[in-house]
């Protein structure tokens, strides 16, 4: 699979239809973003054929600005991943390959359900702190 391309339009999309998404924010001025553009795209070939439907997608920090506005990017490149349509990474920084592999590996091991289960006890001691005050 070769990295896509993401906007506005094609976010939420892009989200609901892959198992597994990571977005790599980026600016063609920006150097460390062109050394890790290729590593990027090569990891995509590499998950082609997984079982869990993965998608590469980059974001030009230039042309979707308001994209990159609603995600705080402070720094480029910076590489955001969904499991499930759960944002449960991001970082700024290139990585190497073998860390990149290694950080799909553990985003195909979270136990989605135990998430779940964590974010839906944060949202009832929300929902109880609201109602006491």
């Amino acid at each position: 699979m070769a990295t896509i391309e993401m906007t506005k339009d094609t976010i939420h999309s892009t989200i609901e239809d892959n198992d597994i998404v990571l977005i790599d924010f980026w600016a063609d001025w920006c150097g460390p973003c062109k050394m890790f553009g290729p590593t990027y795209e090569k990891v995509s070939e590499k998950y082609a054929d997984d079982d869990l439907s993965i998608a590469f997608a980059k974001v030009d920090t230039e042309d979707q600005q308001e994209l990159a506005a609603g995600f705080g990017i402070m720094s480029i490149p910076t590489l955001v991943a969904f499991r499930d349509q759960i944002g449960v990474f991001s970082q700024a920084g290139a990585l190497p390959e073998e860390a990149l592999d290694d950080l799909i590996g553990q985003i195909k091991a979270l136990d989605m359900d135990a998430i779940r289960a964590e974010i839906a006890d944060q949202e009832d001691e929300v929902a109880e702190a609201v109602d006491e005050s």
